[in-house]
């Protein structure tokens, strides 16, 4: 996690950085917000990343000396064949519509969609046929 936290924490910088550059060069405020708001974001982000690396075991990815067969091994488990996904990101559509109309009725049933598409894919495994 130190890499991550390392690659947020020089974008963080940079955007810092371009906020005094654009801070001089156009004197447009909303550009400099956006600029300090997303290094500001970044920041937060490279911040947890190097919590977080202090508190687990170390990765081959942070070690400078590791070999390619010590990132040998199972990564994961990923589903082979849920549905689920694709259900979630038809109520996000229907979310993105809602809010393009505004549609209130509509945004309030894409909301439940996605609440519903989100505990499917978060229990595929625990309920149903799929339950160990």
């Amino acid at each position: 996690m130190k890499v991550e936290a390392r690659i947020f924490e020089i974008v963080a910088g940079f955007c810092f950085l371009m906020a005094v550059f654009y801070g001089l060069w156009a004197r447009e405020p909303v550009g400099i917000v956006g600029l300090t708001l997303t290094g500001g974001l970044c920041l937060i982000v490279g911040t947890y990343f190097r919590f977080v690396a202090r508190r687990i075991t170390e990765r081959p990815e942070d070690n400078l000396h590791a070999e390619i067969s010590d990132g040998a091994g199972e990564l994961g488990f990923f589903s082979p064949g849920s549905y689920w996904p694709l259900g979630l990101a038809a109520a996000a559509g229907v979310g993105a519509l809602a809010l393009a109309f505004f549609q209130v009725w509509l945004l309030v049933v894409a909301v439940v969609l996605i609440l519903f598409m989100v505990g499917g894919l978060v229990f595929e495994y625990h309920i149903g046929p799929n339950r160990d």
